[in-house]
């Protein structure tokens, strides 16, 4: 994988994460919550700062797609699967492993209000502001990114690269 150029190492991720489950774990002190992933991206993510919180937590996992195939989004959102169980009345901290144009998030978190929600915040691994379009931002963010098209720790290219411990971006020429 020499021609992937590391942008976060194994080690900077892993101190990121602790760093927000942190103060996930202050900001919900004595209370239980639910962490809901959004597959496929985020699982690797949640797995880690589930395991950082030092709280009563559980997890259930959304799916949807704006990408297809493609390393660009196709500004639609598909719901793939929902919930398993019921978020309402309940402190939910929505998972995302980039937060790039906002639709995704944009689109689940006005479908997760509709269940009535305690609370509801958003956790992102990556942000990635120049590309937004909706106006969504995430109350815990682990690191800000310029416009690259990155891949590793759970994050794909027509999914491949998931299992890479470390986030690099991915050359144009192997899209």
């Amino acid at each position: 994988m020499s021609e992937i150029k590391i942008l976060f190492t194994r080690e900077q991720i892993a101190k990121r994460v602790a760093e927000m489950g942190e103060q996930i774990t202050q900001d919900f002190s004595g209370q239980t919550i639910i962490f809901v992933g959004i597959l496929k991206g985020a699982c690797i993510f949640l797995s880690d700062l589930a395991r950082s919180v030092q709280l009563d937590a559980t997890f259930d996992f959304i799916s949807c797609s704006s990408y297809g195939k493609g390393a660009r989004s196709i500004g639609e959102v598909k719901l793939i699967k929902d919930l398993d169980q019921s978020v309402q009345d309940k402190n939910v901290i929505l998972v995302e492993d980039i937060l790039d144009t906002g639709l995704t998030l944009s689109y689940l978190k006005k479908l997760l209000t509709a269940h009535q929600p305690r609370s509801m915040k958003v956790a992102a691994l990556l942000d990635k502001p120049s590309r937004r379009v909706q106006p969504v931002k995430a109350d815990y963010t682990g690191f800000e990114i310029p416009d690259h098209f990155v891949i590793g720790y759970g994050m794909d290219y027509a999914e491949r690269y998931r299992n890479l411990p470390s986030i690099g971006v991915l050359p144009p020429e192997l899209f």
